[in-house]
């Protein structure tokens, strides 16, 4: 696959029961994107996987999996702003290309991101961002 798609592990619990009104502990939240990964080299995806994936796997059979994922680019800044904000990094000031380490801030600190969400729903503990997302 194009660098910046990925694979996506949801929350490892009971879908059917409802944590929010139930009182109960909050689900963990796991999203792993990881460049030029293909949708069959995990075991979880593809039985006839010949890339060894236990611990991918394990993560996938307890929780939920996407299957229907897109991406609104082949590189890894516009696909990490996407999923960090749920915007197009077009109408940013990224107009093409990717970040480098000394580029300005896509993000502006009152932008709406992920992590925000996940923290006023009472999900999101902490957070670990590797790379050049803006």
């Amino acid at each position: 696959m194009a660098s910046g798609h990925g694979m996506s592990f949801g929350c490892p619990f009971n879908a059917r029961k409802s944590w929010l009104t139930d009182g109960g502990s909050s689900p963990n939240f796991l999203i792993i994107l990881a460049d030029d990964l293909g949708f069959g080299d995990v075991g979880a995806y593809r039985s006839k996987s010949t890339l060894p994936t236990p611990h991918l796997d394990r993560l996938a059979s307890e929780g939920m999996r996407f299957t229907d994922a897109h991406s609104p680019s082949a590189v890894c800044t516009p696909t990490r702003y996407g999923l960090l904000t749920g915007r197009y990094a077009w109408r940013s000031a990224l107009k093409w290309g990717v970040l480098n380490g000394y580029s300005p801030p896509l993000m502006t600190p009152d932008r709406l991101t992920l992590a925000r969400l996940l923290k006023v729903i009472g999900i999101i503990r902490a957070l670990l961002v590797n790379g050049t997302s803006g």
